[in-house]
């Protein structure tokens, strides 16, 4: 779903808009975890650990951390042991039984699952990006100013993950998800309205594709130190 092309340089955010009962716009999370892991051997992504906790517990809680609600999450793959081993309290899970199909069914049931919960705006977030935490989260929510606001992590002039959609995209992003390709025809083809925001800094966009990049993941923390939602 990565969309890249030219533009304004990457900016950081000003402080994040205030939530639904404080005041401020609705902005939604939405995590795309329903991925087999076909070039990993058929392991679902979800399920894989990462600082001793489920990979999707991970970048549902970088989500909530980074000011997203409601936070949705679209499950395929291992979908019934996802729930059964998952904690994710407050987040709505979303069966995609056509996960096999790509990631472009999986953003269609996750925007679909979001029509009328008020929300103005959503970050999309990826399962498979362990180094992508809660201030990217967050600044790439910052970027919200309307319905019709596009923005993307900017990493060392590539945009990336997460991404903020406007509900007023949202039915024609769904038509234009296929595949494996997300909303990267739609970014693209307005590659001028998608505000770059640098998390250079902040995230490490690398993703878990393939064995070699197991070595992304990370052990459990020793028993006397603290847990982080970071990178």
């Amino acid at each position: 779903m990565a969309a890249h092309g030219t533009g304004a340089g990457p900016r950081r955010p000003g402080p994040v808009p205030l939530g639904p009962g404080d005041g401020g716009p609705a902005v939604a999370g939405l995590l795309l975890a329903a991925g087999g892991g076909r070039r990993l051997g058929g392991r679902p992504k979800a399920l894989l650990e990462h600082r001793g906790r489920l990979l999707v517990e991970h970048a549902a809680d970088a989500l909530v951390a980074g000011g997203c609600r409601p936070v949705h999450v679209v499950l395929g793959a291992g979908r019934e042991e996802v729930r059964a081993r998952a904690r994710l309290a407050g987040c709505v899970l979303v069966d995609n039984p056509e996960w096999a199909e790509g990631v472009g069914s999986s953003l269609r049931a996750g925007l679909r699952s979001l029509a009328g919960s008020g929300a103005q705006a959503v970050v999309v977030a990826l399962v498979d990006q362990p180094g992508v935490g809660p201030e990217a989260v967050r600044r790439v929510r910052g970027a919200h100013r309307s319905p019709y606001g596009l923005a993307a992590a900017s990493y060392r002039g590539r945009r990336g993950h997460p991404v903020l959609l406007g509900a007023g995209h949202w039915a024609r992003i769904a038509s234009a998800a296929s595949g494996d390709r997300g909303a990267r025809d739609f970014l693209r083809a307005h590659r001028e309205a998608v505000v770059p925001v640098d998390c250079g800094d902040a995230a490490d966009p690398s993703d878990i594709d393939v064995p070699a990049d197991l070595r992304l993941l990370r052990p459990p923390p020793p028993s006397n130190a603290p847990t982080s939602a970071g990178l």
